[in-house]
C-alpha cells in the first residue's frame, strides 16, 4: 500500500474549480445514484487511457459465519465466471481485443476490480461489468472447481514461512472479531467449500448490491459522459438489505505467544504485533502510528542501521501500522539469520518500542519523514491506474476520497509528544503479541518470552 502519510486529493465533491497546489494535485466529482452506488470520477492529463477500479466493500472481515470463512476471495475469481450476455470466454476475448489489463485482489476489508484501457472503450467495459456483478453465472460444478482452485492457491502460499506466520499472528492475537482469520481463511473452512455451493449464493446476494460498491473512474474523460454511460448499465440494479454484525474482539488483557514450527531449514523469524486502532481521519491515532513505523522500524531506522547494517543479526526489519475499518494490528517483523540470535533481536524491538513511549522524536526527524513520503508520492503518481488504486484503497475506508484530505490535515498536526502518546497508548504489553518461526534445526530453541 502506497503509504498514508504521502496522500492528499486536493479536490472537492462536484468541483471542477482551480485548486490550491496540493501533494495531490486532482479534482474529482462524487455523486451517488438512487440506489445507493457510488461514483467517482478523477479526470488526469494522462491521455487516452482511463482505469476503472470497482471497489466492493467486503473483504474477510464480512465473513461472520462460523465454518465459512474466505468466501470473499473465493468471489475474486467466481467473478471471472462470467454471465448469459458474457460467458467466461466472450468477457476475455472483449478484454483482449480491446487490449485491456483486467484483474482483482481481495483484503480484510474489500475486494477490487480493476480494468486499464483506451478511452473510446469505456462504455463497453463499464457496460460488461455492470453485466457481470449483478447477473453473475455459475453452475455448481463451476463453482466447486474455484474452490478447489482457492485450496490449491492456499497450498501454494503455504509454502511461504511469512505467510504461515501471519495467519498464526491473527488468530493468535483475535478472539472474536473476524480479522482473527486471513483473507485466505481457514484452510478446514477451504476444504469445506466445494459443499457450499448454495452459501455462496447467499453471499452474493448479500454484499455484491450498489450500497456496498463504489466505480472509481480516473483517467481521460469528463464526468457528465462517465455519469450518463453509469447511469445507462448500472441505475437497475436492486438495492440490497443485508447488514453484518460484525463481532467485537473484547479487550486483550494479557500478552500472547505463539511459535510456528516450519517443516523445513528456513532462517527464523521474530513478528510482534499489538493492538492498534480502527483508522481514523478525524483523530491523530492513524497518522501518528503510521509515522511511528515509519521512524521506528524503517530502514533508515536506528533499529535497522543496528541490526541488518552494523550487526547483522537479522537480514531484514519492517514495521505496518493498522489501516483497517474495525482495529487491526501494529505489527513489526524481523528474519533473524541465526536462532541464537532471535531472542536479542526481539528484546532489541520491545526496547525500540519502549524508547518512543519514553521520550518525544526529534522534531527534525519528523519533519524529514513528511518531507520524504511527500517526494515518494510526487515520483509514484505517474499513471492514471496509480491514480485509481490509490484511491481504492480509501475509498474502501470511508467510501470517499475527502478521508485523504482529512487524514492528510492530521499528519499535518504531528507533534513529536503526539508520537510518543500513540506508542504509550497502543504498544503495551498487554495487548502484545509475539510469534515466532523456526525451522527444523531451530525447534525449541530461542522463542518468545
Amino acid at each position: 500500500m502506497v503509504p498514508k502519510l504521502c496522500l492528499f486529493l486536493a479536490g472537492a465533491a462536484l468541483s471542477f474549480g482551480a485548486q490550491p497546489a496540493k501533494v495531490f494535485p486532482y479534482a474529482y466529482s462524487q455523486e451517488d445514484l438512487p440506489n445507493g452506488l457510488r461514483l467517482i470520477t478523477v479526470p488526469t492529463d494522462y491521455a487516452n487511457i482511463v482505469a476503472v477500479y470497482i471497489v466492493v466493500q467486503t473483504g474477510s472481515r464480512n465473513e461472520v459465519e462460523p465454518g465459512l470463512t474466505g468466501f470473499a476471495h473465493l468471489f475474486e475469481h467466481l467473478m471471472f465466471r462470467g454471465t448469459a450476455q458474457f460467458p467466461s470466454e466472450k468477457y476475455n476475448q472483449s478484454l483482449n481485443r480491446i487490449g485491456a489489463a483486467s484483474n482483482a485482489s481481495t483484503s480484510d476489508d474489500y475486494t477490487v476490480y480493476h480494468t486499464t484501457f483506451s478511452k473510446e472503450d469505456l462504455d463497453s467495459v463499464l457496460s460488461m461489468e455492470a453485466d457481470r456483478f449483478q447477473h453473475l453465472k455459475y453452475a455448481e460444478p463451476e463453482f466447486k472447481t474455484e474452490s478447489l482452485a482457492v485450496l490449491g492457491e492456499y497450498n501454494k502460499n503455504s509454502a511461504s514461512p511469512f505467510s504461515k506466520l501471519n495467519e498464526v499472528i491473527h488468530d493468535t492475537a483475535y478472539e472474536r472479531h473476524t480479522y482473527k482469520h486471513t483473507t485466505m481463511g481457514f484452510l478446514k473452512d477451504i476444504q469445506d467449500m466445494p459443499n457450499q455451493y448454495e452459501y455462496s449464493l447467499k453471499f452474493f446476494d448479500r454484499y455484491y448490491r450498489p450500497e456496498y460498491t463504489t466505480i472509481v473512474v480516473v483517467g481521460d474523460v469528463k464526468p457528465k459522459a462517465v455519469r450518463a454511460i453509469v447511469d445507462k448499465s448500472w441505475s437497475e440494479w436492486k438495492r440490497g438489505s443485508y447488514h453484518p454484525d460484525i463481532p467485537v474482539e473484547p479487550p486483550q488483557d494479557a500478552p500472547r505467544t505463539a511459535n510456528v514450527d516450519w517443516p523445513s531449514p528456513t532462517l527464523p523469524i521474530v513478528a510482534i504485533a499489538y493492538k492498534g486502532p480502527a483508522y481514523s481521519d478525524t483523530t491523530k491515532d492513524t497518522a501518528a502510528l503510521d509515522a511511528l513505523a515509519y521512524l521506528a522500524f524503517s530502514n533508515t531506522s536506528d533499529l535497522y542501521q543496528k541490526l541488518v547494517v552494523q550487526e547483522q543479526k537479522a537480514d531484514s526489519v519492517s514495521g505496518n501500522a493498522p489501516d483497517n475499518v474495525d482495529p487491526g494490528l501494529f505489527q513489526i517483523t524481523a528474519r533473524v539469520k541465526k536462532v541464537a540470535d532471535m531472542d536479542t533481536v526481539r528484546d532489541e524491538i520491545l526496547n525500540t518500542v519502549q524508547q518512543f513511549q519514553q521520550k518525544p522524536v526529534d522534531a527534525a526527524k519528523l519533519d524529514t519523514v513528511r518531507k520524504r513520503l511527500r517526494y515518494q508520492l510526487a515520483l509514484s503518481m505517474d499513471n492514471s491506474d496509480t491514480i485509481a488504486a490509490i484511491l481504492s484503497q480509501y475509498v474502501a475506508l470511508r467510501r470517499t476520497p475527502a478521508t485523504i484530505n482529512a487524514l492528510y490535515d492530521q499528519y499535518g498536526k504531528l507533534t513529536p509528544e503526539d508520537i510518543q502518546q500513540a506508542a504509550a497508548k497502543y504498544l503495551v504489553e498487554k495487548s502484545r503479541t509475539i510469534v515466532t518461526l523456526t525451522g527444523p534445526a531451530a525447534t525449541g530453541a530461542g522463542g518468545a518470552k
